[in-house]
């Protein structure tokens, strides 16, 4: 069931759309804003700022950071952290126990041990591009970019940009093949030459780099 809307103080409406669904138990911003369609689950956090495209799905006691911006068709699985200031562009999957960071060299505090503050350091954000995965309980490093449609497999921690339909795994994460627009993996049938065994699309690969072949 959906949250009724709310207004602010001058009895506009709020994120909290009608044909948006938010639990009971949810927490989101009033200054956050929620894309037509879109759902919050049990126990989720949206904070300040925070932009959610249209039928985006965040599970149960996930974590979306103040002004994160994430576009249509995203989901954010149960309990993943999306760390200020990532981007999530269309189409993109968080999966379950996602780490996205957003302090490359943490420490609780400075070097003469004082509790650090806001304006001890700078925020770094991850970058997932069009209709990239991310699997269950990995970790990206901020700053790092996730190409389109690239694969991260579950458990892995990325540390280096990852290009466009790259499947990479393991701790750091690698390379270790390439996958389709559908996330199938590919079998070259050509040097440099990649097909999709599901969809029959094809693929060239040069200089680390994947680009679908034209028809």
């Amino acid at each position: 069931m959906a949250n009724p809307g709310v207004g602010d103080q001058h009895g506009r409406p709020t994120s909290r759309l009608a044909n948006s669904r938010i639990a009971d138990s949810a927490e989101v911003s009033p200054t956050a804003s929620i894309g037509a369609g879109s759902a919050i689950w049990h126990l989720a956090q949206v904070r300040e700022n925070a932009v959610l495209g249209a039928n985006c799905v965040v599970g149960r006691g996930a974590y979306i950071g103040t002004g994160v911006i994430a576009g249509d068709n995203c989901k954010v699985q149960n309990y993943a952290l999306v760390y200020e200031p990532a981007r999530l562009a269309d189409g993109v999957f968080i999966g379950p126990a996602v780490v996205l960071t957003n302090d490359t060299y943490p420490r609780a505090v400075t070097p003469d041990g004082t509790l650090k503050s806001a304006s001890d350091w700078q925020p770094m954000g991850v970058t997932v591009e069009r209709g990239a995965s991310v699997g269950a309980h990995a970790t990206c490093v901020a700053p790092v970019t996730i190409g389109e449609w690239a694969m991260v497999a579950a458990g892995a921690v990325v540390i280096r940009d990852v290009p466009a339909h790259a499947l990479v795994a393991g701790v750091p994460a690698r390379r270790v093949g390439w996958v389709s627009r559908a996330g199938v993996p590919l079998n070259e049938i050509a040097p440099g030459q990649w097909e999709c065994p599901s969809t029959g699309e094809r693929y060239v690969a040069m200089d680390d780099r994947l680009r679908r072949a034209e028809r």
